[in-house]
């Protein structure tokens, strides 16, 4: 009977993490842990103790496609139900709305980061965790669980920071 029960959690743990994308073994194994040694906990208390806050920066744009965007006041709202659905689908097996999970909770991301980094963050995550000091310190948060590519889109990104916003202003 224990033997059923290790090899059903085994297996669960092996359908979980090829749920969370296809990033490949070569990108996994260049992301180790002493690439970011310089950036120990004592760092990161001391940006909060200097700053007041997590060090994060909305100025930050990120590294990726894109460099510059302009928000309507309003929301779009069925561009931002797409944004849900995309979300449901392609990032909720690690990252849940209102509490950190595998990633980091997505509640107020778009009053902590500008939004062309959140969609630099979707678009291309593997140079903003190579290069960005956000991106770099949430790595480490995160125990080292790298955020996969899943190919989305420009406009799918879009969707997904018109959800963010949606769910931001409500909340």
């Amino acid at each position: 009977m224990k033997l059923i029960v290790k090899i059903g959690m085994s297996l669960a743990l092996v359908i979980s993490l090829a749920a969370c994308g296809n990033s490949e073994k070569e990108d996994k194994e260049s992301l180790r842990l002493d690439d970011y040694s310089s950036q120990t906990k004592e760092k990161k208390t001391e940006a909060k103790d200097a700053s007041g806050d997590s060090g994060d920066d909305l100025s930050n744009k990120g590294i990726g496609p894109i460099k510059s965007m302009d928000l309507p006041e309003s929301i779009d709202s069925d561009m931002a139900a797409n944004g849900a659905s995309i979300f449901k689908n392609m990032c909720s097996a690690c990252h849940k709305m209102d509490k950190k999970f595998v990633g980091p909770a997505i509640a107020g991301v778009t009053e902590r980061r500008s939004p062309e980094w959140i969609m630099n963050m979707i678009l291309n995550p593997e140079q903003m965790i190579k290069e960005d000091p956000i991106a770099k310190r949430l790595l480490i948060e995160s125990n080292m669980a790298v955020m996969a590519n899943q190919g989305l889109e420009e406009d799918e990104a879009r969707a997904m920071v018109e959800y963010f916003r949606q769910y931001d202003k409500q909340n």
